[in-house]
């Protein structure tokens, strides 16, 4: 998967000088600074959150009228000093783009079963639906998508994938 980008004149260019897609990786750079996020989902107001433990200041933007994140989330996030509407130019050190992923998994339309947002189908298993293939880390439905949760999905890819292979030659 990839982050999905904002589509910002010269974005590509200012990530890791401005533009970050992960408050945990780059937000210790920003202590004491104004920074923005942009977002409505979990990941953006959970970075806000966790931002606002070391940054100046964090202005949360949402082109909705409301937030799509989890309920407790949405409440310590309103919990806070803010106002809603505004349309102002903002003068931040940096911008957290948290708007999602996108799935790069378009060359496989054809060989698997994808689902609505274009991830390989696959069980906990890590079975495709091509017999013989397996879907690990991020490209594969699922609902969290961290290292870990890779690194797990590789294992039992991996051993699966052994295990399809030994009994083809038994």
């Amino acid at each position: 998967v990839r982050h999905r980008a904002l589509g910002l004149p010269g974005e590509e260019e200012l990530v890791g000088q401005g533009i970050s897609y992960c408050a945990v990786c780059d937000g210790p750079f920003y202590p004491g600074r104004p920074v923005a996020v942009v977002g409505g989902g979990d990941t953006a107001l959970q970075d806000a959150l966790f931002l606002a433990g070391t940054c100046s200041q964090v202005t949360l933007i949402h082109r909705r009228d409301r937030f799509r994140g989890e309920q407790r989330l949405v409440d310590q996030v309103e919990r806070r000093d803010g106002a809603a509407g505004e349309e102002r130019e903002l003068d931040v050190d940096a911008l957290f783009v948290a708007v999602g992923q996108e799935p790069r998994n378009r060359a496989l339309t054809d060989l698997l079963l994808l689902d609505e947002g274009g991830y390989v189908m696959a069980g906990e298993d890590c079975k495709a639906s091509l017999p013989g293939v397996f879907a690990a880390g991020d490209c594969r439905g699922k609902a969290v998508r961290q290292l870990t949760t890779a690194v797990g999905d590789g294992a039992v890819a991996g051993l699966a994938a052994c295990r399809w292979v030994d009994e083809r030659q038994s």
